[in-house]
């Protein structure tokens, strides 16, 4: 079922931002957060740290974790875009259960190369990559909208159940990452109260809620862009930053 967006309130920001423009945003953040993560955390400043000849100079380390952190700082801005985008095609898919196989199937794809870049293993169930997360969103708002319908209050069961299956299940950003994203779709239709409830969601993660910037910017059209591309650019990217700190540094797992 759709959602009626004539209930939409008053914009907080022009509306000039399509859901391409978003994704692309989104998509660019994460890349230099990742660049940060894997290329530098696990490859330089760990090479460095263990003491391997492929490390770069005392000088130069230090450089780089500076940088790392202020890069890293940028990447926060992904997650809350990647959710309200989340919750923006929740409402507006014509088919749920094929929106949700499809971050299923991804999530499935992405593992190994996650697992190489953080875990430095093929296949490792400790920590699973944000698909699941946003998987885990979808399947509990579905779950609300179908409890709603019989009786308001019953919705809280499967929200209290998502939050324990991110908590469970060790996906990126666990338990958190579905609290936002409730968040997201609790308020959807109010920007204030979406904004600042999300902000609070975020206490853990402050320069994330600059997120809110574009997310205010947004004017509800999809804009262009390759529709499968978004998906297929996780892994992809993925595999090739671990490869590049593979060449780079050797290191194919983590300490």
């Amino acid at each position: 079922m759709k959602a009626n967006f004539s209930l939409s309130k008053k914009q907080l920001l022009p509306p000039v931002l399509t859901s391409g423009a978003l994704k692309w945003i989104a998509l660019i953040t994460m890349f230099i957060d990742h660049i940060g993560a894997i290329i530098l955390e696990k490859g330089a400043i760990s090479a460095y740290n263990q003491g391997l000849s492929s490390a770069f100079s005392y000088d130069t380390s230090v450089f780089l974790s500076k940088l790392d952190f202020f890069i890293r700082q940028i990447g926060r801005i992904s997650f809350p875009i990647f959710c309200f985008l989340l919750v923006e095609g929740f409402y507006h898919t014509s088919n749920r259960k094929k929106y949700a196989l499809r971050l299923f199937l991804f999530a499935c794809i992405s593992e190994i190369p996650f697992d190489l870049c953080f875990r430095g293993k093929i296949l490792e169930f400790s920590y699973q990559n944000v698909m699941f997360t946003l998987l885990i969103g979808f399947l509990t708002m579905w779950a609300i909208e179908i409890l709603k319908e019989k009786k308001e209050i019953l919705g809280i069961i499967p929200a209290v159940l998502g939050i324990l299956t991110g908590f469970l299940f060790h996906a990126d950003y666990n338990w958190k990452g579905i609290v936002l994203i409730l968040v997201l779709y609790v308020f959807y239709f109010y920007p204030v109260e979406k904004t600042i409830a999300g902000c609070l969601a975020l206490y853990w993660e402050a320069t994330a809620c600059l997120a809110f910037i574009p997310i205010n910017l947004y004017n509800h059209k999809k804009g262009n862009g390759p529709k499968y591309f978004f998906y297929f650019f996780y892994p992809v990217h993925l595999l090739i930053l671990f490869l590049i700190r593979y060449a780079l540094f050797g290191l194919p797992a983590m300490s």
